[in-house]
């Protein structure tokens, strides 16, 4: 991976899982940090990671369903570090159990709001500052339920179609600009909210796990890389795609 040094990189949803992982690695390749998440705690905590391994960061605090919040995370930002070159939109929520008909109103609005709205609302604020440096590259976390179906998961599936759509829109309308969009499609992911769920039902773990032809889940830092490459002067030809991160799933 090439050194992103003189880069700067912000990340929400960098308190735990993906984001913590992603914003660590960054700071493992030289960039200047901004942690965003709507947790202090958890945004400290990664900044203190990334400061005792010698790396440079600054926690923001930001709820992406907050249009005040975003725009001064992006102020914030350009107050820190002077620019802004890299984005992860990684923060995101999963609270469905259900057939789309026993589905209702408020889980629909609460995901949307933040899978598809927080998503645009950062890219919104993102990319006025990102064209001001001569190459620039986001990501966004969509997931393999984005690709395909996901069965008593509907509106999630369907906010992750939304972020594919944003994202390759995106990629279009300012790659001639310099700017670069793509999307990272994780499948099951070893972080704590499936740490939760195997508790809760270690069969169905084990069962997911098999679902992967590796056989097994995949770790945040592996999606993380998957972040750091498309972000790299490595992928300067890959704009408008949504790279599935996924231990073989979409391949069957």
């Amino acid at each position: 991976m090439n050194n992103f040094s003189n880069k700067v990189a912000l990340i929400t949803g960098a308190g735990n899982g993906i984001g913590r992982a992603t914003a660590i690695a960054f700071a493992q390749q030289q960039a200047k940090v901004v942690v965003a998440d709507i947790s202090h705690d958890a945004g400290n905590k990664t900044v203190e990671l990334i400061k005792e391994a010698g790396g440079i960061a600054t926690f923001i605090p930001c709820d992406v369903t907050n249009d005040s919040q975003v725009q001064a995370l992006i102020d914030g930002t350009l107050e820190a570090y002077g620019q802004l070159d890299i984005a992860f939109n990684n923060a995101g929520i999963e609270i469905e159990q259900s057939k789309l008909a026993e589905g209702d109103e408020a889980t629909y609005d609460k995901i949307m709001d933040v899978n598809v709205k927080g998503v645009w609302r950062c890219m919104k604020y993102q990319i006025p500052a990102m064209l001001k440096s001569p190459s620039s590259a986001i990501v966004n976390t969509a997931s393999i339920a984005g690709l395909g179906a996901a069965p008593k998961m509907s509106i999630y599936s369907a906010s992750k179609h939304a972020v594919i759509g944003l994202t390759k829109s995106a990629a279009i309308e300012y790659g001639k600009k310099g700017l670069r969009v793509n999307a990272v499609c994780p499948a099951v992911i070893d972080t704590e909210m499936f740490s939760r769920a195997a508790e809760s039902d270690p069969k169905k773990a084990e069962y997911v796990k098999g679902l992967h032809p590796v056989g097994r889940i995949g770790q945040a830092e592996e999606v993380a890389a998957a972040v750091l490459y498309l972000c790299s002067d490595l992928a300067g030809f890959t704009t408008g795609v949504a790279l599935p991160v996924d231990g073989g799933v979409t391949a069957i």
